[in-house]
C-alpha cells in the first residue's frame, strides 16, 4: 500500500534538488519556450517573396506590364535586372535569386498582334520544393497576364475570338527532375555532422570533472589548448570518417549528382568539423556536468541546423529577425557550400564567402574554448 507520506517526503526531495541545479531548471523551461518560438515561425510550408532576377530583352511598356505582375504578386521579389544569360547564370549560382525570367525581342510586337510568345522562366532546382511550388505560381501569373491580354484584344478588335499569345516555357537547372533526396542528402550530412560532433565532445571536460581525474591533468604541464587539441583530434579523425561514409553513400545508395569538387568538400568539412567540435568542448568546459551539456548541445545544434539553415525551410520566407538570426548558424554556410559543390559543381570562386564565414566560425569557437578552459585552470 503506498503511503502518502513517504511519496511526499520523496516529492519534496526531487523539488529540492531541481531547485538546487538552476541551469537544468531554467534549460527544462527554456527548451520548450524555444522549440515553440522557432516551430512556430521558422516552420512553415509557404513560399513568399521568391527572389527573381529579369533579363528583358524587349525593353517595352507590354514588357513591364508583364513583369509587373511578377513583382506585384506576393510570390515572387523582383531583386536584379540583368543584360545577359551569363549574369543570369552568376545570379543563380551565387544563391542571390532562385529563378529568372527571360523576356523575348520580340515580346511585345508579338503580344500586340495576337501572335504566341515564349518567355523563358529559369529555376535553381537545387531545392526542389521551393522550385515546385514556383514553377506553380509562375505558371498562374503568367496565365492571368495572358487572359487580360486576350481579352482586352477581344473587346477593342471585332472578329473571331483570339487565343492566349504567352507561353511559359520553364527550364530547371541543377535538378532537372526536382529530386528530392538530390536538395535533402547534402543538408542532412550537415545536420548529422553538427549534432554528432558537438554531442560527441559536448561530456569529454564535463566527465574530467565529474570522476575527479580533471585534478589530475591541471597539476601536470599539458596547457588548456594542448589539452583540447588533444581531445577533439580522436573525434575529429571518426568525423571526417563519418563524412567520408556520407559521401560514398550519397553517390552509390541515392544517387546524388556530385558535379564539384571532393578535394573541397572534404576541406569545407574539416573546418566546419572543427567549429562544431570545439563548440561541443566549449558547451563541456562551460557546464562541468555531462547531462546539462547534453542538452544544451542539442538545443545549440539540432534545433539551429535543421530550422535555421534553409535545410528544410527557405530562409527567405522567415521572419525578418529569424533571418537575421541565421547569419550566425554555421550550418548554413555549409548548406549552401554542398549544395554548391553537389549540384551546381562550383568552387570557391562562388563559395568564398561562405567558406570565410564558416573558417571564423571555427576560429572564434575555438578561441572561445581555449580562454573559457585557461579561466576553469586560474
Amino acid at each position: 500500500m503506498v503511503k502518502t507520506s513517504r511519496v511526499l517526503a520523496i516529492a519534496r526531495k526531487e523539488f529540492l534538488h531541481i531547485l538546487r541545479d538552476p541551469r537544468s531548471l531554467g534549460m527544462s523551461i527554456a527548451i520548450p519556450m524555444l522549440m515553440l518560438i522557432l516551430f512556430g515561425y521558422a516552420l512553415t510550408l509557404d513560399v513568399d517573396n521568391i527572389p527573381v532576377a529579369v533579363w528583358d530583352q524587349s525593353r517595352s511598356h507590354v514588357s513591364r506590364e508583364f513583369i509587373s505582375r511578377f513583382d506585384g504578386s506576393r510570390y515572387f521579389s523582383i531583386r536584379e535586372f540583368v543584360t545577359g544569360y551569363s549574369a543570369v547564370e552568376r545570379a543563380i549560382d551565387t544563391a542571390s535569386v532562385q529563378a529568372a525570367i527571360i523576356v523575348p525581342v520580340d515580346f511585345a510586337s508579338r503580344i500586340e498582334s495576337g501572335r504566341p510568345v515564349s518567355v523563358q522562366f529559369i529555376l535553381d532546382g537545387s531545392d526542389s520544393n521551393t522550385a515546385t511550388i514556383a514553377l506553380g505560381y509562375a505558371g498562374a501569373v503568367a496565365q492571368s497576364f495572358s487572359r487580360h491580354v486576350t481579352l482586352r484584344r477581344n473587346q477593342t478588335i471585332p472578329g473571331p475570338q483570339a487565343s492566349e499569345p504567352l507561353d511559359l516555357r520553364h527550364r530547371v537547372w541543377f535538378n532537372a527532375d526536382m529530386e528530392g533526396r538530390n536538395y535533402i542528402v547534402p543538408g542532412l550530412i550537415v545536420v548529422i555532422m553538427m549534432i554528432i560532433a558537438a554531442m560527441l565532445t559536448s561530456t569529454t571536460v564535463a566527465r574530467e570533472w565529474e570522476s575527479g581525474s580533471m585534478e589530475q591533468l591541471i597539476s601536470t604541464p599539458v596547457r588548456g589548448n594542448e589539452l583540447i587539441l588533444g581531445k577533439m583530434i580522436p573525434y575529429f579523425v571518426i568525423g571526417l570518417f563519418d563524412v567520408f561514409v556520407a559521401v560514398v553513400m550519397g553517390e552509390f545508395l541515392f544517387e546524388v549528382p556530385l558535379r564539384g569538387s571532393v578535394a573541397l568538400l572534404f576541406v569545407m568539412a574539416s573546418v566546419f568539423l572543427a567549429g562544431a567540435l570545439s563548440m561541443g568542448m566549449l558547451v563541456s568546459i562551460v557546464t562541468r556536468n555531462q547531462l546539462l551539456a547534453t542538452q544544451l548541445a542539442m538545443t545549440l545544434t539540432f534545433l539551429p541546423s535543421f530550422l535555421l539553415s534553409g535545410f528544410v525551410y527557405a530562409i527567405s520566407n522567415m521572419p525578418q529577425a529569424l533571418q537575421v538570426m541565421t547569419h550566425v548558424i554555421p550550418a548554413r554556410y555549409l548548406i549552401t557550400i554542398l549544395k554548391g559543390i553537389y549540384l551546381k559543381g562550383v568552387g570557391l570562386e562562388i563559395l568564398a564567402i561562405e567558406a570565410l564565414f564558416l573558417t571564423i566560425f571555427g576560429a572564434v569557437v575555438f578561441a572561445a574554448a581555449n580562454v573559457a578552459f585557461k579561466k576553469r585552470l586560474v
